[in-house]
């Protein structure tokens, strides 16, 4: 895995892959203007209470409360915003390590569309359904990952393996190595905390996911060849 790991970090000189970053941080930068002018319009220009004191906690708590919570969808976020970029990572990794194979049919892009928003919706409601237990120091961590690891293994599958398989097929693979992708999905989640760092995910977990998915079906490789 970390093998993987270390060839998909190199994915990074590509000038495809290097063009999916510049986009997905430039999203990631107008998402946060966006919420940080959303925040300002709805709280700080808006007097909620006759109370000065009140309506200024409320607008202190409300400004940590939308940045707190954007940091903990970050990856989600981040994840919809480039998702449709993506496919140019995969096949970019497909070229440099796994030349021979024949083009993948993928998916429509309304079917694309359909998936990242399904999976949004799906980790703002599992991570509001877990929110309480994020204020108790220790355990708010050790959910963060199991969740997210989960969510994200899940996703960043499904996302390479769909190109190459039907649903059903995929969905046998993931549960059939359900604890090694756990597993990298943990990873992502962890470099998905880091500032500056998380802004490369999509892209190095999308290259990532290559390399242990045709490590899992060595078959496809070997008979490209």
């Amino acid at each position: 895995m970390i093998p993987a790991l270390v060839r998909a970090v190199g994915q990074l000189s590509d000038p495809p892959v290097r063009k999916v970053v510049w986009l997905s941080v430039l999203g990631a930068i107008l998402g946060f203007l966006t919420m940080a002018g959303l925040v300002w319009i709805l709280l700080f220009q808006t007097r909620l209470t006759e109370l000065p004191w009140l309506d200024t906690t409320i607008d202190v708590l409300g400004g940590l409360g939308v940045f707190a919570l954007a940091y903990l969808f970050f990856p989600a976020v981040v994840v919809t915003i480039s998702g449709l970029l993506l496919e140019r990572v995969a096949v970019s990794v497909e070229r440099r390590h796994y030349p021979g194979l024949p083009p993948a049919e993928g998916q429509s892009l309304g079917a694309e569309i359909w998936n990242a928003v399904k999976f949004l919706a799906l980790v703002v409601f599992l991570n509001l359904l877990v929110l309480p237990a994020y204020l108790f120091p220790g355990i708010n961590i050790a959910v963060f990952y199991i969740l997210n690891g989960y969510l994200l293994s899940r996703e960043y599958f499904e996302l390479v393996a769909l190109r190459r398989m039907t649903p059903a097929a995929a969905r046998t693979m993931r549960k059939a190595h359900s604890a090694k992708l756990f597993l990298a999905g943990v990873i992502v989640a962890f470099f998905s905390t880091i500032p500056f760092v998380n802004l490369l995910v999509p892209v190095v977990a999308t290259a990532f996911m290559v390399h242990i998915f045709y490590g899992l079906t060595g078959n496809l490789h070997r008979a490209a060849r």
